[in-house]
């Protein structure tokens, strides 16, 4: 059976979404990520998908109707929450390598986000599905860090700087590209976080 053979509809009444399997699913999800990444959202089609991946655009189209719907299922299957891994005993050592984790996975995130810039203030619901994504997990998750923190008496409780953390985090991933047209990379973050985010917060 060929990847065209399978995406064909079965007969009526039979379930739609069951012709799908979950790798093949995935591999739409990453054709049109990729293609954002590359072209732009504008530029990406249900049918150029469709090309990419060798399946019918009836297919994409009946599973999710339109383009906006499509990739905010991509996002969603695509969420992470990469910093709710770190644990190294110490708020200062955990905001390193919150720094150095988010470099690494920069580009692509960073890519997609500016990809997506316009799209997503036009549509709501693409609007949440890259928050659901890419931003709230992670915000989640450093906010549990700075938990820990306050919790073992290494920055106190009332302390200004602790709402602004992951703004400043997020802020220079998306500004560094435009300031001076390179991502942030991990030492770049490191660095950024001992100079402006460390001394905030009174951590040596």
């Amino acid at each position: 059976m060929t990847p065209q053979d399978a995406d064909r509809p079965g007969p009526a009444g039979a379930s739609r979404r069951s012709k799908i399997t979950p790798e093949r699913e995935r591999e739409f999800f990453d054709a049109v990520l990729d293609q954002i990444r590359e072209c732009g959202y504008d530029a990406v089609t249900m049918e150029g998908v469709a090309a990419s991946t060798r399946c019918s655009k009836s297919t994409l189209y009946r599973q999710w109707r339109t383009k906006p719907r499509f990739v905010a299922a991509a996002l969603r299957s695509n969420r992470q929450t990469r910093f709710a891994r770190i644990d190294t005993g110490t708020l200062a050592g955990d905001l390193r390598e919150a720094a150095r984790c988010a470099g690494e996975w920069s580009p692509q995130d960073t890519t997609l986000l500016q990809a997506l810039g316009h799209a997503v203030i036009q549509d709501r619901e693409l609007a949440r599905a890259l928050r659901e994504a890419l931003v709230d997990p992670e915000i989640t998750a450093l906010e549990e860090i700075l938990r820990r923190g306050v919790e073992r008496g290494e920055v106190a409780a009332g302390n200004p700087a602790l709402e602004y953390v992951p703004a400043q985090l997020f802020g220079v991933l998306r500004a560094r590209p435009i300031l001076d047209g390179r991502n942030a990379d991990p030492e770049y973050l490191v660095r950024f976080v001992e100079a402006a985010v460390l001394p905030a917060l009174g951590l040596p």
